[in-house]
């Protein structure tokens, strides 16, 4: 049987100090005689003793964690975030609950009525394909919950956010396409809806525009299901009269699905069709032929929506709510002509 975990009332007894007295010296208050303050921590090691924090959180109405949710924690991206996360959190003393909504607006509430039961001090969070209505923040937002976004936003929030230029990374994708001879480029991408899936749209776009490339409605195609139907949709693109010469993907994983059609129907990449993904997942640099991406700065993004919520928490009266943008780098590996 294990023993009970100390208490501060078995300190303040062991010691034949009062429990005030063991409180203060435990938080290190000038008020507390050295000589005492110094017994108070040495029982407290000997007796392996753990201060309560929910009875400090209560007392403090602070619990120095932070709720995070993202779409899925399997994608290297959205761990990568994390990391990040923990690390500026750990770093000033906060912990991290983790959720996943994979992909569902019914589970990313779930998940936020969960964390928020918990008592976490506010979220981070990366919005769900399926969420277009904020309703269930907004609420929250009323309560004055602190919130963060990352990476998938939307504009209908006044709070914090946290993105990569998806337009700009986009553009250049685009380009470095038309750069080496490609002339019909179509586009797969994720629900209209999601912010990522709609900047980096807008970003092909405006590429092919800057270069006189009349847009084309049936060389784009959104996916309504990242996981799935990016496969029928490039089989879609396949199928039409005159095939594209290349395909610009939402992601890494969905120019990953669409390579493997074109090599089951035996297109020579990039010889007939060229490929760009977006994100830079570690597998990009290792499947043959190597994907051409737009690589983002994912532990970065992190860090600094975790600084950004830090520093809200810390300035309530005076924040104000920022976006911060940063940069794309554009990879160039084997699914793309060269120049």
């Amino acid at each position: 049987m294990k023993n009970p975990q100390a208490t501060i009332r078995d300190l303040a007894l062991k010691l034949n100090i009062s429990i005030s007295t063991v409180s203060r010296a435990l938080r290190n208050a000038p008020d507390v005689n050295p000589e005492t303050k110094k017994a108070v921590l040495e029982l407290a090691k000997q007796l392996h003793y753990e201060p309560n924090r929910v009875a400090q959180s209560l007392r403090i109405k602070k619990t120095n964690t932070i709720g995070v949710v993202v779409p899925e924690i399997a994608m290297h991206f959205f761990s990568s975030v994390i990391s990040g996360i923990q690390e500026y959190s750990a770093k000033h003393d906060y912990s991290i609950m983790i959720c996943q909504s994979m992909e569902s607006l019914r589970t990313e509430k779930s998940n936020i009525h969960m964390l928020v039961s918990n008592r976490v001090d506010g979220l981070l969070i990366s919005l769900s394909s399926q969420t277009k209505n904020v309703e269930h923040l907004e609420h929250l937002i009323a309560k004055q919950i602190p919130i963060v976004l990352f990476d998938r936003i939307t504009s209908d929030l006044d709070v914090s956010k946290v993105v990569v230029d998806d337009h700009n990374g986009a553009f250049k994708g685009v380009e470095h396409l038309i750069k080496t001879g490609c002339k019909r480029i179509a586009f797969i991408g994720g629900p209209d809806s999601l912010y990522v899936s709609d900047q980096r749209l807008r970003g092909y776009r405006d590429a092919i525009r800057n270069y006189n490339i009349a847009f084309d409605e049936e060389l784009v195609i959104h996916c309504k299901d990242l996981h799935t139907d990016p496969t029928e949709a490039t089989h879609k693109l396949l199928d039409l009269p005159q095939r594209p010469d290349a395909i610009f993907c939402m992601n890494d994983p969905v120019a990953i699905l669409a390579m493997q059609v074109l090599k089951e129907k035996g297109i020579r990449i990039p010889d007939e069709i060229s490929l760009v993904g977006f994100t830079n997942e570690p597998v990009s640099q290792f499947i043959e032929p190597s994907l051409t991406t737009i690589a983002q700065p994912a532990y970065q993004m992190g860090q600094t929506a975790a600084k950004l919520f830090i520093q809200q928490l810390d300035n309530k009266q005076e924040f104000k709510p920022i976006t911060k943008v940063l940069p794309t780098e554009l990879i160039i590996r084997n699914t793309t002509r060269k120049l």
